[in-house]
């Protein structure tokens, strides 16, 4: 319901009438480098699920009988009829452009019947407010999704009434999600993916799941064919709204044998739930109000507690991903072996391609400090279409910016001019003003001389 302000595995930390603004003001005085247009991505390339139709069932029903968390809800909620959806408030072009991305997706992938109207109520009201609305009510949330309530100030008014309560919702009429326009472009696409798509289905995130937005880790930023498949299955004609846990654990194996048949023939796999414990912990690491050594020491205890449960996934890596990134500058060797050992659990996990890659641009900088970007080129390469398929334009333009520099050490001044030029165009979209992507820029470029001798 609610996507963080920071995408952990990152580099980067009202009214009826609809305005159209520009995109965020950059402070930065004109000069003679001017940086290219924001690029956006075209053709949407989703992974499908790959894992048993046994698995996905528990993970559907996981997905919609519980609250972030870990509340249980008494039954299962979707709308039930043609869906509506409405753009309002400061609306920035890039907005306009990824939501119609967005629900042509629905249409076509998840077979919902939605569409977006200009005036008067609709199901979904999209409200473009400013961060510092959002996070007066939530300060540590990038955006959210509300039921019963068609604009912020409403919600503000009754967030503390009966009808705010997502326990006591039998049926989804009317939702609300509030989303910063002064925010990044990327940042306001994968708001509107996420939660659009738990207005649409989901409540809950599940830290077990590698191929899911349903995920608390914001490792994938868009819908994913799993996320499809569940989103599809919600509207099966199977279902509806009310129906209890027991009811759809009853009916949900035959939606999935028909939608998604490939996953008859997968078997299924052990899997186990994600301990408080450890979310708390993992919480507490990120939280950017505590000391980097209180984070640390939140971060060992995760990694603690995934030994102690026998997780050899994604979820035993990613403590160490976070220790590697608080280490980095001030013990670059603990870093390398932490990132070591996350990379041991992810290549041994299926569907955790764009968690390596997310080391990979770590790594990167290390290769570049050590004179060795040349030989590095293989792993950027392979990273970059990763993050090309997953439609990660910040992590993208990061991968292109250290590949330039690594193409600068073997020689190659040519090609490294234009890989860079192409990365600036992916920066624009993923970090937003040039403010950010000059720094970037500098931030990549100084890399090497910063982890030198580490």
């Amino acid at each position: 319901m609610i996507r963080l302000g920071a995408m952990v595995f990152g580099l980067a930390l009202a009214g009826c009438t609809t305005v159209t603004p520009p995109e965020p003001p950059t402070r930065v005085k004109p000069t003679e480098d001017i940086l290219p247009p924001a690029k956006s991505f075209a053709t949407a390339r989703p992974t499908p699920p790959t894992r048993s139709n046994v698995n996905i069932a528990q993970d559907f029903v996981s997905l919609h009988f519980a609250l972030e968390s870990g509340t249980a809800l008494p039954v299962f909620t979707r709308f039930e009829e043609p869906v509506t959806v409405r753009l309002t408030g400061q609306v920035t072009p890039s907005m306009q452009r990824d939501l119609r991305r967005l629900l042509t997706r629905l249409q076509r992938e998840a077979r919902i019947d939605i569409r977006q109207i200009q005036d008067g109520p609709a199901n979904i009201t999209i409200e473009a407010v400013s961060q510092e609305q959002i996070q007066s009510i939530l300060p540590q949330a990038a955006c959210f999704v509300v039921p019963n309530s068609s604009d912020f100030e409403e919600y503000r008014r009754d967030r503390r009434k009966q009808k705010s309560s997502w326990l006591r919702l039998r049926n989804r009429e009317r939702l609300g999600i509030f989303i910063p326009f002064d925010a990044s472009p990327q940042e306001k696409r994968d708001c509107l993916h996420e939660e659009l798509a738990q207005a649409l289905g989901p409540l809950n995130d599940l830290y077990h799941l590698p191929d899911s937005i349903f995920n608390d880790d914001n490792i994938h930023t868009v819908l994913t064919g799993f996320d499809m498949l569940v989103l599809r299955a919600a509207y099966a004609p199977e279902l509806r709204s009310g129906m209890t846990r027991e009811e759809v654990e009853a009916v949900i194996p035959d939606v999935l044998k028909r939608l998604n048949p490939r996953g008859e023939n997968v078997p299924a796999q052990p899997t186990t739930q994600t301990t408080r414990d450890w979310i708390r912990a993992i919480q507490s690491s990120l939280n950017p109000n505590r000391s980097v050594d209180a984070r640390l020491r939140s971060a060992s205890r995760a990694a603690r507690i995934g030994a102690e449960q026998g997780w050899t996934d994604h979820r035993r890596a990613y403590p160490y991903f976070l220790m590697g990134r608080m280490e980095q500058f001030d013990n670059p060797q603990k870093a390398l072996r932490d990132y070591d050992t996350a990379l041991q659990y992810l290549r041994a996990t299926p569907n955790t391609e764009i968690h390596q890659a997310y080391i990979t641009t770590q790594l990167g900088t290390y290769a570049l400090a050590q004179g060795s970007g040349p030989q590095f080129l293989p792993e950027l390469d392979k990273a970059i279409d990763v993050m090309t398929r997953a439609e990660n334009a910040s992590q993208l333009a990061t991968l292109l910016l250290l590949k330039s520099e690594a193409l600068n050490q073997a020689g190659r001044a040519t090609e490294a001019r234009s890989v860079r030029l192409d990365s600036l165009g992916w920066a624009r979209y993923g970090f937003g003003s040039e403010t950010v992507v000059r720094s970037l820029m500098q931030d990549v470029a100084e890399a090497p001389a910063n982890n030198r001798g580490g």
